[in-house]
Parts: C-alpha cells; sequence; structure tokens
C-alpha cells in the first residue's frame, strides 16, 4: 500500500501483548501491540527485524497469523498480514483461560475476516 492508501485503513489502537516469531526460527519474542487492523499490526518490543522478514504472530482470540515486516523504527514494527483478520475479536474477552494462541496452534480459521464479495446483497454475518 502506499502512504496514502494506509491512512483510510481503520485501526483499533490498544494495548494486547502477542507472541511473535521470526522466519523460520524457534525463539518466540513477546511483543505490545500498539495498533491493530484486519490488514497489519504496528508492534513494539526488543526484537531484530528488518523489512521484509517473514513474521508469525499468536493473537489473542485470533490464532496464528502470517505476514511479513512492512517497515522498522527502533523497537516498534509494523506487519502486514498475509490474509484479512477479525482485528475486532483480539478486543472482545478471553474465553477460558487461554489468553493467545499456543505455540504450533493455529485457531486462525475461526476469527478470519469474510472474503470481499461483488455486491452487497450477497453478504452475511459470521
Amino acid at each position: 500500500m502506499s502512504g496514502l492508501e494506509t491512512r483510510t485503513v481503520s485501526r483499533d489502537s490498544l494495548f494486547l501483548l502477542a507472541n511473535i516469531r521470526v522466519e523460520d526460527g524457534e525463539d518466540q519474542h513477546r511483543v505490545r501491540v500498539r495498533n491493530l487492523s484486519d490488514g497489519g499490526m504496528m508492534g513494539e518490543g526488543p526484537i531484530s527485524v528488518s523489512r521484509g522478514n517473514r513474521v508469525k504472530i499468536a493473537l489473542r482470540n485470533i490464532g496464528e497469523v502470517d505476514g511479513s515486516v512492512a517497515w522498522v523504527q527502533d523497537q516498534r514494527f509494523g506487519v502486514a498480514f498475509d490474509e484479512e483478520v477479525d482485528s475486532q475479536a483480539a478486543r472482545r474477552p478471553v474465553a477460558g483461560a487461554q489468553k493467545i494462541a499456543e505455540p504450533g496452534r493455529d485457531v486462525s480459521h475461526a476469527h478470519r475476516a469474510p472474503p470481499a464479495r461483488a455486491g452487497s446483497s450477497q453478504l452475511r454475518k459470521v
């Protein structure tokens, strides 16, 4: 997306913790999610990432999400998700004691955003 396009994307400012794993690495790092949209997030934490790195992020109530690092500034970084998610799900109360997805457990299919449709008459509530 160009700089102009990113300003029109709705983002939720929040303070949420998430686990992130860089590319094929085994180590997970805890980061703060500063804002979250259906298409990406801004994270912050003591993790070494570079633009273009592939990452896997475990988000509360969403599960594991794959994406690419789009930008880095100090300890903050932006991630563009490969597939859109339901960003509002991260704000919902957590059912049970599980705060974020366990490593290796992909529950993201339950909270993916529905695909865009050609006409509004074809949309359905999920």
